[in-house]
């Protein structure tokens, strides 16, 4: 996907998402998440290439895929003056459904996620955890076989985003639903997908399950700490020729090697060698975000802090 200006949000993105299968979409803001959701759901025309979803193209036959296809994106759009109860049975008479059916789906849909006992007040009223399960019962008003979840709990505090994968899990396991999902917290692709693809640059830049990514970086990593970016710098400058897996990020130095334990004497001999002495080392087991940070580079750890602050703070 090109747009005008020649800035290029996905390039050549190739992806395969199993039927049944929570797929895990992670990538810093502006990697082009949002980009692919929209080109997934029709909301956005691609600039090349092909696209199906639930086996129809996603331009020729846009409108069979958006019969068999739900999406709640980043943005909640839900009328603040209206009642979850009036919100669902819109939406239903929207989706072709008579008067007392859409009342029926919109009661089924409610207790679904656990909303009735605010059936009668407006949404202006109700919490942003409660928001994003109305959001997603609105998306599943058409029952659709695959729900596209475009950063469902960004904003929301630890609870109210556990409440949330409560409900994706349960979509998925009662219902057979194929639920496509991006975010960018780390423990939530952990926590819910059976595949994850991470893209940076409008580039998918590794996919598999979550265990084989962590696998991928090496048994264990050597974190080195140091007073200050600049010193870690020098320390990486010297270590990386010995060690290729090393990375920056901040004032730390992460190696990913294989025998951890047994190269840290090697390892502080360097740095002596240089005058260099860490504040602190540790060894940890892989993580999604030390995959991340080896193939892009970047940590998504500062990004999730700062979202984690901004819902304690909103």
């Amino acid at each position: 996907k090109r747009y005008p200006g020649g800035v290029t949000a996905v390039d050549g993105v190739s992806l395969h998402v199993p039927t049944g299968q929570i797929f895990g979409f992670l990538g810093p803001n502006g990697a082009g998440k949002s980009t692919i959701i929209k080109i997934l759901t029709t909301l956005a025309l691609p600039s090349g290439g092909s696209a199906t979803v639930g086996g129809f193209d996603v331009v020729a036959q846009a409108s069979q895929v958006r019969c068999v296809s739900g999406v709640a994106l980043q943005e909640i759009g839900l009328d603040p003056l209206l009642t979850s109860m009036e919100l669902l049975t819109i939406q239903s008479r929207l989706h072709g459904m008579g008067s007392k059916e859409a009342r029926i789906r919109a009661q089924e849909l409610l207790e679904f996620v656990r909303l009735t006992d605010a059936i009668g007040r407006r949404v202006s009223t109700y919490s942003g955890g409660m928001r994003r399960r109305l959001d997603l019962a609105l998306a599943l008003v058409h029952e659709p076989e695959i729900l596209f979840l475009d950063e469902p709990t960004t904003g929301l505090d630890p609870a109210s985003r556990r409440d949330v994968w409560t409900e994706v899990r349960r979509l998925n396991e009662s219902l057979g639903m194929t639920i496509f999902l991006t975010t960018q917290y780390l423990e939530e692709a952990d926590e819910l997908a059976e595949q994850i693809a991470i893209i940076d640059q409008g580039k998918i830049q590794v996919q598999g399950s979550p265990s084989k990514l962590k696998a991928s970086v090496g048994t264990e990593s050597v974190n080195l700490s140091f007073e200050d970016r600049q010193t870690a710098e020098r320390a990486l400058k010297t270590l990386a020729a010995a060690y290729p897996g090393s990375k920056l990020d901040r004032d730390m130095v992460r190696m990913y090697v294989s025998g951890a334990a047994a190269l840290i004497p090697q390892i502080l001999n360097q740095l002596q060698a240089i005058d260099l002495n860490p504040t602190s080392l540790t060894l940890t087991q892989p993580t999604l975000d030390d995959v991340f940070l080896k193939v892009t580079g970047q940590s998504l750890v500062d990004g999730e802090q700062q979202l984690e602050a901004q819902a304690q703070v909103s």
